[in-house]
């Protein structure tokens, strides 16, 4: 793999992943095993309680001869500096009080802590949030927006796979006030791997397979993140129409966004301030083409492109990147590195795979 840190600490930090047998957990599993200064010493799976690693993913074997996944106890964090939490939606918050007092930084991939205001949660996840006043002291980790907040951060709250393309795709032109943020249009597309490995109905080859599927109509969790984020770096409240879907593939997010201008910005006005904003970016690649999701395979890259439509006067906005690299894992990664000290870069491949 390509590693773009030339710059790597000599100290060993010590890691663990709860909830690490999901495809989330397998994606950590394989950065840190690349990972220079990361040594992962705890991977928890309650439902896979003492099996191998290498049995149920084969493809981790030559890393992880001996690791055996364990059900969770608290105590087996104790004196670690780092744990990722790869859980669903609602069991981080159950657990969180246990970590913070045992672990340096806690890293959490599920929504728990991502929104900043508790009285989304009932709403958009179904339930109270139970443990409200923790809200404020997660640092929402999208390194490209909020870099500087990440620095030494505790506690650090792993955006979604969709509001990270969605925010890449439409973040510079929010900040320079070229669309406007009511009436935003999202249309994104993921692979399969992001509804989790657990058999469901809707996710079985037969179900997927030579089929294209718009899901959460109206209704999708992710809508109030991506509008938070969008409402930080703007003038005024945003608002957001996201309707995600499911492609027949395994991996990689296409969001596709539309917006009004506020101006008169052509598309090339428009891809100078993609490139203002993201040509110094380690893992954001501003393209005059069309993203594609399988350049982003296996990568913590995003590709990002605009264009301004004069006969419609839309502004349409695109973003590709991998859902369990820069959209789940990857990102994770890269915000324990500078939550931890070390160069973001650190272990992170920026190049797909590809074929």
């Amino acid at each position: 793999m390509n590693m773009r840190s030339s710059v790597w600490s000599s100290t060993v930090l010590r890691i663990g992943i709860i909830g690490a047998s999901g495809y989330t957990g397998a994606e950590l599993l394989r950065l840190c095993a690349a990972h220079p200064a990361f040594a992962v010493e705890l991977a928890t799976g309650d439902t896979q309680a003492g099996t191998p690693v290498r049995e149920l993913y084969p493809s981790l074997a030559a890393a992880y001869p001996d690791l055996v996944f364990e059900p969770f106890r608290a105590e087996a964090v104790d004196g670690l500096d780092l744990v990722f939490l790869g859980l669903p939606h609602g069991a981080s918050q159950q657990i969180v009080d246990e970590l913070v007092p045992r672990v340096g930084h806690v890293v959490d991939l599920a929504a728990d802590f991502r929104l900043a205001d508790a009285a989304l949660y009932p709403a958009w996840y179904g339930e109270p949030h139970q443990r409200p006043e923790l809200l404020g002291r997660f640092v929402y980790g999208l390194p490209e927006l909020f870099r500087v907040e990440l620095a030494g951060a505790t506690l650090v709250a792993v955006p979604g796979c969709y509001p990270t393309a969605a925010a890449l795709a439409l973040a510079p032109l929010v900040r320079a006030g070229a669309v406007a943020t009511d009436g935003i249009v999202v249309d994104a597309a993921s692979g399969v791997s992001g509804a989790g490995r657990a058999l469901k109905p809707t996710t079985t080859f037969c179900a997927v397979d030579e089929d294209f599927t718009a899901y959460g109509l109206l209704t999708h969790r992710h809508t109030p993140e991506i509008e938070q984020t969008l409402s930080r770096l703007g003038a005024g409240p945003a608002t957001v129409l996201f309707t995600p879907h499911l492609a027949p593939m395994s991996r990689g997010i296409l969001a596709t966004c539309y917006a009004r201008p506020t101006g008169d910005h052509d598309t090339d006005a428009l891809l100078a301030l993609l490139h203002d904003a993201y040509d110094a970016e380690p893992f954001v690649v501003v393209t005059g083409g069309s993203p594609s999701t399988k350049a982003t395979l296996g990568s913590n890259t995003a590709q990002v492109t605009v264009r301004r439509d004069p006969r419609t006067g839309w502004v349409l906005a695109i973003a590709a990147i991998d859902n369990l690299g820069k959209g789940a894992a990857g990102q994770a990664v890269q915000c324990a590195n500078l939550a931890c000290g070390l160069d973001e870069t650190t272990g992170l491949p920026d190049v797909g795979v590809y074929p």
